[in-house]
C-alpha cells in the first residue's frame, strides 16, 4: 500500500515538475489553451443566451384575443375562464376598455389629445394569452374561436416561428463550432507536448529498457497535461467573466434590448456549469492531447 502511495506520489510529483522544467512548451501550451478556451467560452455563454432567449419569447409571446364590444362582464369573465381551461395554455390576462384606452394614450403620447372625447366603449375587451408551447397556437385559437363571443384575434406567430427558427440554426451553428474547437485544441496541445516529449525520449527509451510499464512513463505527461489544463481554464474563466459582465452591464441601456424586454443571462448565474465545463474540458483536453503525443515515443 504504501509502495503504491510512493510511485503515485512520484508521478504526480514528476507531472508537476515538468510543468516548471519546461517553461517554454508550458507556456506556450498555456497561450494557445487560453486562447481556444476564451474562444469555446464565447460561443458557450452565446448558446447559454440564445436558450435564455428562446425561454423568454416562448413564456411571454402568445396572442391577444379581442371579445365583442356587447359581451356582458359574466360573458366576459366566462370567456376568461373558459380560455384558461384551454389545454396549452398557460397565462390569460384579461385587458379592459380602460386598460385599452391607456395604451392607446402612452402610445400616442404627446399627440393624446386626438383620443379627447373618445368613449371606452368603443374599445374592446381582450385577454392576453401565453402558451405553455408555441407550436400549439393555431390549435389554441381555433378552439377559442368556438368559445363564441370573440371579435378577433391578433397574434405574431409568424414572427415569433421565424425567431425561433433563427434561434435554433444558431444554437446547431455554435455546436459545431465548439466541437471543432475541442478537437483543434487536442490536436494543438498533442503536438506542443509532443516537443517535451521528443526532448525527452532518450531518457524514455531507457526507462523502457530496464522494464518500466508504459501507464509508468506516460502518466508525468498526463498530469502535465490536466495541469496545463486546468490552469488554462481558471485564467480563460476570469477572462471571459470580467468582459462578459462588463458587456451584460451595458447591454442593459441598449435601446434594442429595451424594445425587446430583453436581458442578458448573469454571469452568476451561469458560473457553476462554466466552471464544471471548463474544468472537465480543460482536463479532458490536456490528459488527452498528452496521450495521444507520447503514442510514438512508448514503442520501442
Amino acid at each position: 500500500m504504501i509502495v503504491k502511495y510512493n510511485i503515485f506520489g512520484y508521478l504526480i510529483g514528476e507531472g508537476f515538475g515538468n510543468v516548471f522544467k519546461n517553461k517554454k512548451s508550458t507556456g506556450a501550451s498555456l497561450m494557445i489553451m487560453c486562447a481556444t478556451m476564451i474562444i469555446f467560452g464565447i460561443f458557450l455563454i452565446l448558446g447559454e443566451n440564445i436558450n435564455h432567449f428562446v425561454d423568454q419569447v416562448k413564456s411571454e409571446q402568445g396572442f391577444q384575443v379581442f371579445l365583442n364590444t356587447d359581451a356582458t362582464e359574466e360573458e366576459i369573465v366566462e370567456t376568461g375562464e373558459k380560455i384558461r381551461a384551454l389545454n396549452g395554455v398557460n397565462t390569460a390576462e384579461r385587458k379592459t376598455k380602460e386598460d385599452a384606452l391607456n395604451i392607446m394614450k402612452e402610445r400616442l403620447k404627446d399627440k393624446d389629445n386626438v383620443l379627447d372625447g373618445f368613449n371606452v366603449k368603443i374599445f374592446s375587451e381582450s385577454y392576453v394569452v401565453t402558451l405553455t408551447d408555441l407550436n400549439k397556437s393555431k390549435e389554441v385559437q381555433n378552439e377559442i374561436w368556438d368559445l363564441g363571443n370573440i371579435k378577433k384575434i391578433t397574434s405574431s406567430d409568424e414572427t415569433v416561428t421565424t425567431l425561433i427558427n433563427l434561434a435554433n440554426g444558431i444554437r446547431i451553428v455554435t455546436g459545431v463550432i465548439l466541437l471543432l474547437l475541442i478537437f483543434i485544441s487536442i490536436f494543438i496541445i498533442s503536438n506542443t507536448i509532443k516537443l517535451t516529449v521528443h526532448a525527452r525520449r532518450k531518457e524514455i527509451s531507457i526507462m523502457k529498457y530496464v522494464g518500466a510499464t508504459n501507464n509508468f512513463i506516460r502518466w508525468p505527461f498526463i498530469v502535465e497535461g490536466m495541469i496545463i489544463g486546468v490552469i488554462a481554464s481558471l485564467i480563460s474563466i476570469i477572462l471571459v467573466g470580467g468582459a462578459y459582465s462588463i458587456l451584460a452591464q451595458e447591454a442593459v441601456n441598449i435601446k434594442f434590448m429595451q424594445m425587446m424586454n430583453m436581458n442578458l443571462v448573469s454571469f452568476k448565474d451561469m458560473l457553476s456549469s462554466i466552471i464544471v465545463v471548463y474544468m472537465l474540458l480543460g482536463i479532458g483536453i490536456g490528459a488527452l492531447g498528452s496521450v495521444i503525443s507520447m503514442r510514438k515515443y512508448l514503442k520501442v
